[in-house]
């Protein structure tokens, strides 16, 4: 059978987006920058790297636990479903499930261009009875997705505990979204980093081959390249802890020495020590998680975790407010 062509819709972020969350961010005190900005092709490459580190436990574990998962997932979800996954990435973890729920259609949707084009055009090749659409989209920004298949019933899948980067106000903001984006009685099939031992958590964020210094660094080169900035990336130190106070990773980049910093007519001074705050990435536990999310109108259907309780992958159902069932007077 010959693969179907991706069918490919473009709302990418132009560089004007990145300019200004890049400048409001570094004239912000405290300065940060939106961890979205990590991911061009080379930054979408080296998180993929990160993927494959020993001390990175989340994907290895998400997928066990989806592997165990499918003969569930296929009575829960059923068959014919639009699978609309956030943050595809090199779409990995969604062939687990296409086999098994033989979905309607596929749209992957993803910040950075050429790595979803390079993903989508391999996964159709792949699965050549499957639709494959591709839609380049910061939803950080709301959820701007074609209608692909308005009967279908919706499925949106959001692995890696990239929910987790979101303070809970917006992951929440986030989740309403996505629930207006399957409809009433749609589906989310989620991965949710748990709380677990401190050490396990900062080295999964400063692994031994520096892997994830390099990506956290690429914000500085894109900044460079794209921003006609003179920022020097080996001069910032890469600097990741979790924060108990706020049961979440963050990562910074530190800079080393005294400098300035141009980014076009905007002029950055930086003491040796000065950081800017990158990204977060929130531990729950399985009920911190539902409250979170029954907030946005999702309610659990199953929570599965694995043996060692580092991760979950949740499936959760979603009421619209006006299907919900009034109190009684």
């Amino acid at each position: 059978m010959k693969a179907q062509a991706v069918r490919f819709y473009d709302a990418h972020p132009g560089p004007a987006d990145l300019r200004r969350e890049v400048v409001d961010g570094l004239a912000a005190a405290p300065r940060a920058v939106p961890p979205k900005f990590f991911y061009d092709e080379r930054g979408s490459a080296l998180f993929d790297r990160i993927c494959d580190l020993p001390e990175y436990y989340q994907t290895r574990t998400e997928m066990a636990i989806l592997g165990r998962a499918l003969p569930d997932l296929v009575q829960l979800v059923g068959a014919e479903c639009l699978l609309i996954e956030l943050g595809s990435g090199a779409s990995r973890k969604v062939r687990l499930l296409l086999e098994e729920l033989r979905p309607h259609a596929y749209v992957g949707v993803d910040i950075s261009r050429e790595f979803l084009l390079a993903s989508t055009e391999t996964l159709a090749g792949d699965y050549p009875w499957l639709q494959v659409h591709a839609a380049c989209v910061d939803f950080s920004n709301g959820l701007d997705i074609p209608h692909v298949a308005p009967v279908a019933h919706k499925v949106a899948f959001f692995p890696g505990s990239s929910i987790g980067n979101f303070d809970p106000a917006d992951a929440e903001c986030l989740l309403r979204d996505i629930g207006s984006m399957v409809g009433h009685g749609g589906q989310l099939l989620i991965g949710v980093d748990l709380k677990k031992p401190v050490g396990l958590l900062n080295a999964a964020y400063n692994d031994a081959a520096g892997v994830t210094a390099a990506f956290n660094r690429n914000l500085l080169h894109r900044i460079r390249s794209e921003l006609d900035s003179d920022v020097q990336p080996e001069a910032f130190d890469h600097y990741a802890f979790y924060n108990p106070a706020y049961s979440r990773i963050e990562m910074h980049l530190v800079s080393r020495v005294r400098q300035d910093v141009q980014i076009e007519d905007s002029v950055f001074r930086f003491a040796p020590g000065d950081s800017i705050h990158t990204e977060n990435s929130y531990k729950y536990t399985v009920d911190e998680f539902a409250a979170l999310a029954a907030g946005a109108g999702f309610h659990q259907q199953a929570v599965w975790v694995d043996d060692h309780a580092l991760f979950s992958v949740q499936l959760l159902r979603y009421h619209a407010p006006d299907h919900l069932p009034h109190a009684a007077a």
